[in-house]
């Protein structure tokens, strides 16, 4: 049986994501004034202020949780810096994301995944991961296995096994310190209808602090999630990077406090 609409005309397919239908469209008829869901609010614990936030409009981007920045045998163990630090993220994020999941929350991971040819890589960008032009850079193989570094694809650069992705979540490859610059993030958080997002990952002075800058200046609303955040770097560039966030960028919070705020709100 067709459906009609309060005028009476014939409507049929939902045309959008995930349950997140922007038109509905039938051979007569593409109607583009289907209204918003009903919000689900959650208010969460943050610093300098708490935000109150539409989990309907919410995601959280994880950023480099990498085998090359985060396992023995990747990029980072190859060059001889500390990997280890770099997996803290792993036991906040394994409890927070499934509660994020459940709360209809999309989780997008934002990874260094560059082209074999390398096509679209400036050689200022070469130049970071190959300073003095000797060693291991950027698609080039890795002593430990022959993976080649953060080539999309590669066992280098895969999201750590302890946190592999689900097939409901995003994944975008990035090619720069932030996750914006020559991706489609932007267009997919718009399309998603995100006001609010998330951010965790690593390194948190670098890629994560970055990406949510650019955040911050394309509209959105940035909430770093501390304790799923992590660096090899000294100590005062995180205090540097968290300062600046609740200065300048957005808010700060930690998993539990999510969590906990996730529950008040279901």
């Amino acid at each position: 049986m067709k459906q009609h609409d309060a005028y009476g005309t014939s409507v049929s397919g939902q045309l959008g994501r995930d349950g997140r239908p922007r038109w509905s469209a039938s051979e007569t008829l593409v109607d583009m004034s289907l209204p918003a869901p009903e919000p689900v609010v959650a208010t969460l614990p943050c610093e300098p202020q708490n935000v109150r936030i539409d989990l309907r409009s919410t995601a959280i981007i994880v950023i480099d949780m990498q085998n090359d920045f985060c396992t023995n045998g990747g990029w980072v163990a190859q060059i001889g810096g500390d990997f280890a630090v770099d997996r803290a993220p792993i036991a906040p994020l394994q409890r927070l994301l499934p509660v994020l999941r459940k709360s209809g929350v999309p989780v997008i991971w934002v990874n260094w995944g560059n082209r074999p040819d390398l096509a679209n890589m400036p050689p200022n960008q070469l130049h970071l991961y190959k300073p003095t032009g000797t060693g291991t850079g950027l698609g080039e193989p890795l002593a430990s296995n022959g993976s080649h570094v953060l080539e999309k694809d590669s066992w280098a650069a895969a999201v750590v096994d302890e946190l592999a992705p689900l097939p409901q979540d995003i994944c975008v490859d990035k090619y720069r310190i932030s996750g914006f610059w020559d991706t489609p993030l932007d267009s997919i958080l718009r399309n998603l209808g995100i006001r609010t997002v998330l951010f965790a990952g690593v390194n948190t002075d670098q890629c994560v602090l970055h990406s949510l800058t650019d955040a911050n200046f394309l509209g959105y609303g940035c909430v770093l999630v501390e304790d799923c955040c992590a660096t090899s770097s000294p100590d005062f560039c995180t205090e540097a990077a968290v300062w600046n966030v609740k200065k300048c960028f957005g808010f700060v919070t930690d998993s539990a406090r999510i969590v906990d705020a996730l529950s008040d709100a279901a």
